[in-house]
């Protein structure tokens, strides 16, 4: 689905109070109000807060797929080189998106049937498709083994992820790493989060330590 530039700027909108509020406590003339948009455009763009949310999902999993469609007409980078360069945007658009993040957490944890737990469902459906395609490619060119588990590996970097997000202060405090500021400690993390990934994916994907 492509969207014009007034429903972009809606979605980005929404993503933000999503992040801040939490989807149940984020409502429509909330967003339409912090947009500078009326409710009845909203409702006319999108139908519902959930529709809207999942054109949230949908703007992000747009951004996959044309990441890994690029990443695959680029015949520079080896196939290993390629998976640390999706690494890298994971990682990023993770420490990027905290809040974003522990919601997404939450709603799965809270396992409620339907609604936004179906969106992170199909989500995930969705990337670990484009995903695939950038591991088959690989496996027919020799540089990774057969025998990969993609939904396991995902849910590896994912999960580890999550919880240095949900874990920072202890990370902190057991490497004694109160001296960094806010900014310098998100940088720390997400260069140490790159590489342990890289050195992990390596393993898994080539057997290769």
């Amino acid at each position: 689905m492509e969207f014009n530039e007034k429903q972009q700027y809606i979605i980005s909108v929404a993503e933000k109070l999503f992040s801040v509020n939490g989807f149940d406590g984020t409502s429509v003339r909330d967003i339409a109000q912090e947009a500078g948009v009326n409710v009845a455009m909203i409702s006319y763009y999108f139908g519902s807060k959930e529709k809207l949310m999942e054109a949230v999902f949908e703007q992000k999993t747009n951004v996959m797929r044309l990441k890994v469609e690029n990443l695959l007409q680029n015949f520079e980078l080896s196939g290993l080189q390629k998976i640390y360069s999706l690494i890298d945007d994971y990682v990023n658009k993770f420490m990027g998106q905290q809040q974003f993040q522990k919601i997404m957490l939450l709603e799965q944890l809270v396992d409620k049937n339907g609604g936004i737990p179906q969106l992170i469902y199909e989500l995930k459906k969705r990337n670990i498709v484009s995903i695939e395609k950038l591991i088959h490619d690989g496996q027919r060119n020799g540089e990774f083994i057969n025998d990969i588990d993609i939904p396991l590996m995902m849910n590896t970097m994912v999960g580890t992820v999550s919880q240095m997000i949900i874990s920072q202060r202890f990370y902190k405090d057991v490497n004694n790493l109160q001296q960094l500021n806010d900014d310098e400690y998100k940088q720390y993390m997400i260069d140490k989060l790159s590489n342990h990934l890289k050195r992990l994916f390596k393993v898994i994907l080539t057997n290769e330590a």
